[in-house]
């Protein structure tokens, strides 16, 4: 009997000794989770999407579009609380998510540590009303509208969201599911967003923002290549991968990349860069104390104060004197004429950091087309006393390719792919079986 004791423990010792050896082992097909990202122009300003699959209902997800905002601290959307979806079910079309009761730790958190920083005029929340038949109260939280700016509630959850995984070439039919605790919002809350986009995607440095409940084997890496077109999506990579963008499929993005550290801001969840000068052709004006720069995938076009922008655009008149001017159009200060003139092509803005790395900004994120006969550059004066001192908006960005590396605090950007006969629409989203 005890000989047949011992020789059990030292099967089972020797069952489980491979079967930790064989999960140490494993290597996962994919580097990266992917997700399609869509332009909007039927909003008040040019905004992105993510599409997210989101419940599982009638053997097939749900699609839901939430806005990609680098700021905002946590994810919000449409939908509505059940606490027990089983009892009282869940309206069709819609989708249900648990709620986070006033006594749990994250209530208080999102409330407090994790929420906007100093939202303008936002009256100060209270614990919710209980949901029938569930003896604990809600956890209103705190939304800004990135569109208009305004103040909203909404009612903290668990949520569960679901995306396709990549190796940074192909899409695989595997999937990665993420289980934010986000918030839910009435579907009033979304009237000025773009049709059909009915969330807001935290994309930011929060600990409540998606990237932080992306797990292993992910590395905490955002790659965003916003679109220029509404016809085809661009590309939004969580993950370190190597990345490609068709035709060239064998070139790494990361290889086109510059990289410059991120600043952090005391008062904000979003990214900074340091920007000491700005150039065009050969003349530059100095910054003071390197200055601070954030990035925006809501502002539209890039802010600058007031100083910087009088400056920019005196640089800018005289190295395009021989371009026919056209009375500005608002928003923008400087255009010109297109009319006999076709596109134009101007010199390059440049934004030097400190660390001695480059931004070339090239005709195609310079200058806007407004109408058939006028053409704008694309920056706006942000006013005397614009804090931070410069905003790059997403006209700027488009087609270009950005690498947010929060593992290592970095900043990597490509300039313009146009100009590598490739853009932020070409990555290949054929699903393909991983290996």
């Amino acid at each position: 009997m005890i000989f047949l004791l011992q020789l059990i423990v030292v099967v089972v010792a020797f069952i489980s000794d491979h079967v930790h050896e064989a999960i140490a082992q494993f290597v996962p097909p994919y580097s990266s989770v992917v997700i399609p990202v869509h332009k909007h122009i039927d909003a008040a300003k040019p905004l992105y999407s993510v599409e997210i699959m989101t419940a599982y209902v009638n053997m097939q997800y749900m699609h839901a579009k939430f806005l990609i905002d680098i700021d905002a601290p946590f994810i919000w959307h449409d939908c509505i609380l059940k606490w027990n979806t089983f009892q009282d079910g869940c309206p069709a079309n819609t989708l249900c998510t648990y709620p986070v009761s006033c006594e749990e730790y994250q209530c208080t958190d999102v409330r407090t540590t994790y929420s906007y920083q100093n939202p303008s005029g936002c009256p100060p929340v209270n614990n919710g009303s209980t949901l029938p038949g569930w003896g604990y109260c809600t956890c209103p939280v705190t939304v800004v509208d990135p569109v208009t700016g305004s103040c909203g509630e909404a009612l903290l959850d668990y949520d569960e969201f679901t995306v396709n995984t990549s190796n940074g070439r192909n899409v695989f039919t595997g999937l990665y599911g993420a289980y934010p605790n986000a918030a839910c919002a009435p579907s009033s809350s979304f009237a000025s967003f773009p049709a059909n986009v009915s969330g807001v995607m935290a994309l930011s440095s929060s600990p409540y923002a998606f990237p932080a409940y992306l797990y292993q084997p992910l590395k905490r890496i955002i790659a965003l290549c916003l679109p220029s077109t509404l016809s085809s999506p661009g590309v939004l990579f969580y993950g370190n991968s190597s990345y490609y963008l068709l035709p060239q499929s064998n070139v790494d993005i990361r290889s086109l990349l510059s990289y410059t550290p991120l600043i952090k801001h005391p008062d904000s969840f979003g990214y900074f860069i340091g920007v000491n000068s700005i150039l065009i052709k050969t003349r530059s004006i100095d910054l003071l104390g390197n200055t601070t720069t954030r990035l925006s995938t809501i502002d539209p076009y890039t802010t600058l104060r007031t100083d910087i922008y009088k400056w920019v655009v005196r640089r800018f008149s005289l190295v395009t004197k021989r371009i026919p001017s056209a009375p500005p159009i608002a928003p923008f200060g400087l255009c010109f004429s297109t009319f006999n003139n076709g596109s134009i092509k101007v010199p390059d803005i440049e934004f030097n950091m400190n660390d001695g790395k480059k931004w070339s900004i090239s005709t195609a994120n310079s200058i806007k087309q407004i109408t058939e006969e006028v053409a704008c550059l694309a920056f706006v004066d942000g006013g005397a006393t614009s804090e931070p001192a410069i905003v790059i908006g997403t006209f700027q960005l488009e087609d270009n390719f950005l690498m947010f590396d929060l593992e290592n605090s970095t900043f990597g950007f490509s300039s313009s792919l146009l100009r590598k006969k490739t853009s932020c629409s070409n990555f290949n989203f054929t699903l393909t079986e991983s290996n």
